[in-house]
Protein backbone atom coordinates (compact mmCIF):
# COMPACT_ATOMS: atom_id res chain seq x y z
CA UNK A 1 0.00 0.00 0.00
CA UNK A 2 0.94 3.76 -0.68
CA UNK A 3 0.71 6.15 1.94
CA UNK A 4 -2.65 8.02 2.01
CA UNK A 5 -3.98 5.70 0.44
CA UNK A 6 -8.01 4.72 1.19
CA UNK A 7 -10.48 1.72 0.58
CA UNK A 8 -12.90 2.81 -1.71
CA UNK A 9 -16.02 0.43 -2.86
CA UNK A 10 -16.98 0.74 -6.53
CA UNK A 11 -20.16 -0.19 -8.39
CA UNK A 12 -20.21 -1.06 -11.79
CA UNK A 13 -21.47 -2.30 -14.32
CA UNK A 14 -19.75 -4.97 -16.34
CA UNK A 15 -20.56 -7.58 -19.03
CA UNK A 16 -24.06 -6.96 -18.45
CA UNK A 17 -24.08 -7.64 -14.78
CA UNK A 18 -23.68 -5.51 -11.63
CA UNK A 19 -20.58 -5.89 -9.90
CA UNK A 20 -19.10 -4.46 -6.45
CA UNK A 21 -15.55 -4.31 -6.12
CA UNK A 22 -13.08 -3.25 -3.14
CA UNK A 23 -9.43 -1.67 -3.96
CA UNK A 24 -7.09 0.63 -2.56
CA UNK A 25 -6.33 4.20 -3.90
CA UNK A 26 -5.56 7.73 -3.21
CA UNK A 27 -8.27 9.21 -4.97
CA UNK A 28 -11.95 8.50 -6.17
CA UNK A 29 -10.57 9.19 -9.84
CA UNK A 30 -7.48 6.60 -9.26
CA UNK A 31 -10.18 4.34 -8.03
CA UNK A 32 -11.82 4.45 -11.43
CA UNK A 33 -8.69 4.46 -13.62
CA UNK A 34 -7.93 1.32 -11.87
CA UNK A 35 -11.14 -0.73 -12.22
CA UNK A 36 -11.15 0.85 -16.49
CA UNK A 37 -7.65 -0.26 -16.65
CA UNK A 38 -8.71 -4.52 -14.91
CA UNK A 39 -11.74 -4.92 -17.00
CA UNK A 40 -11.84 -2.49 -19.80
CA UNK A 41 -12.69 0.94 -21.39
CA UNK A 42 -16.60 -0.18 -22.01
CA UNK A 43 -16.93 -0.61 -17.96
CA UNK A 44 -19.83 1.58 -16.51
CA UNK A 45 -18.68 3.07 -13.01
CA UNK A 46 -22.09 3.72 -11.28
CA UNK A 47 -20.36 4.96 -8.12
CA UNK A 48 -17.15 5.27 -5.83
CA UNK A 49 -17.80 5.34 -2.13
CA UNK A 50 -15.05 5.45 0.58
CA UNK A 51 -15.44 2.33 3.11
Amino acid sequence: MRCEEKCFVVEMEANGESQTKQLNARTPAEARKKIRKQTGEQTKIISVLKK
